[in-house]
C-alpha cells in the first residue's frame, strides 16, 4: 500500500514523525490531553514524548510492522487538534496557531 504522508508529517521508516511547540506547559499538555481523548475514541495510541512546551509524536501499528490508514488519520486528527491550541511553527514562517513539522 503506498500511503502519502500528511502535510507536515514526515515518514521515516516505518513511523509518521511531527513535532508541535506551544506557549508554555499548559497549553501543551491541555493538547495532549485532547489527542488522548480522541486517541481513546478511535482505539488508536499514538507514541509520544513531552517536554515543558515540545510534543513529538510517533506514529506506527505495530501489528502491521508500519504506517498505515489509521495512522494517517490520527495525523489528520492530531492537526485538526492543534487548531486553536497555541501551536508555533518556529522554522518556516507560518503564523501562531499551526503546527512545527518534523524536518
Amino acid at each position: 500500500m503506498d500511503l502519502q504522508s500528511p502535510p507536515g508529517w514526515t515518514l521515516d521508516g516505518k513511523a509518521l514523525l511531527r513535532n508541535y511547540r506551544f506557549k508554555d506547559f499548559a497549553e501543551a499538555f491541555a493538547f495532549l490531553a485532547r489527542v488522548a481523548a480522541h486517541a481513546e475514541a478511535v482505539d488508536h495510541h499514538p507514541e509520544f514524548t513531552s517536554v515543558w512546551n515540545r510534543v513529538d509524536f510517533r506514529l506506527t501499528t505495530h501489528d502491521a510492522g508500519g504506517v498505515t490508514e489509521r495512522d494517517v488519520a490520527l495525523a489528520k486528527a492530531i492537526d485538526a487538534l492543534v487548531d486553536g491550541a497555541g501551536g508555533d511553527d518556529r522554522t518556516s514562517g507560518v503564523q501562531p496557531g499551526t503546527a512545527i513539522g518534523a524536518r
